[in-house]
């Protein structure tokens, strides 16, 4: 008895030859996981467009969409990683005599590794036609539409600021030099994070009741009434984009789990362990 227990002791000191990682299976996995990711976007990306309308009170409303998309992230995080970590644990090779408790591990390690590779490449394959497929379909299709959104962003304030109320007067409106001065000036303010310095502001109220007619105070105000729509609009910019990277990385934890998770329940049911509470060291065969 006691020489057959010194034997099992020693077959547990025994490590295996095969190596602990699958690679073959984690790289499969990350594909799998990569072009199950870019069917979702695309699929989500359709079904995004088909509940957007540029119609008043039609389609649904911006803050119901960012939640819809941020959830949308989360789901498809969960069901591409969940894919990408089981074949990740399924095609692994079987490891002989190694502990069923470092055998779960392996698996663990399997699903999160084929997340890991699926998020780095995906970064740098996908990024790019994900953002061509989605921003190409917002922009438009007209080669009006590319000019204008290779554009400085602070032109539509520009032409808000130089609108003159007398139709007739639109020929006499500023040239191209005065207009370029005031988009860089505001472009330069608000890029800095700062505000337009009472010298700016005097100037270009001054600029706009020359071009348009206004009188000097309503000129300022309609200044007042740009700057304070450029910070709104910057400020929506921001906690949009805040919103988003946060959607964004709940979706890579989650998937992180989910790969993990279903590389345990691949491995398991490759080496027929899967629901077994058993932890003694695996039976060769």
């Amino acid at each position: 008895m006691d020489q057959t227990l010194r034997q099992g002791a020693q077959a547990d000191l025994v490590e295996s030859s095969v190596p602990g990682v699958s690679w073959a299976a984690v790289l499969g996995g990350a594909v799998a996981s990569l072009a199950l990711t870019l069917v979702l976007l695309s699929f989500g990306a359709g079904m995004g467009f088909s509940v957007v309308s540029p119609w008043g009170n039609s389609g649904v409303s911006a803050t119901t969409f960012k939640i819809g998309t941020g959830l949308y992230f989360i789901v498809m995080a969960m069901i591409s990683s969940a894919i990408g970590g089981y074949l990740a644990g399924r095609l692994r090779t079987k490891w002989v005599g190694v502990q069923t408790t470092e055998v779960h591990f392996r698996d663990t390690a399997h699903g999160f590794l084929a997340w890991a590779a699926a998020s780095v490449v995906g970064a740098i394959l996908l990024a790019s036609p994900a953002s061509s497929l989605v921003g190409g379909t917002l922009a438009g299709t007209t080669q009006g539409a590319a000019t204008a959104a290779q554009s400085s962003p602070m032109n539509d304030y520009v032409d808000t600021l130089l609108r003159s109320d007398n139709p007739s007067a639109q020929g006499q409106q500023s040239s191209s030099e005065t207009r370029g001065e005031i988009v860089r000036l505001f472009t330069a303010s608000f890029h800095n994070g700062s505000d337009l310095n009472p010298a700016d502001r005097s100037y270009v109220a001054k600029v706009v009741s020359a071009r348009t007619g206004l009188s000097q105070a309503d000129a300022e105000k309609r200044v007042n009434d740009v700057v304070t729509q450029v910070k709104t609009n910057l400020d929506e910019a921001r906690k949009a984009a805040m919103q988003t990277a946060i959607w964004l990385t709940l979706s890579l934890f989650i998937g992180a789990f989910s790969a993990s998770l279903a590389a345990t329940e691949g491995g398991g049911l490759r080496d027929g362990t899967w629901g077994k509470k058993s932890y003694a060291p695996a039976i060769n065969r």
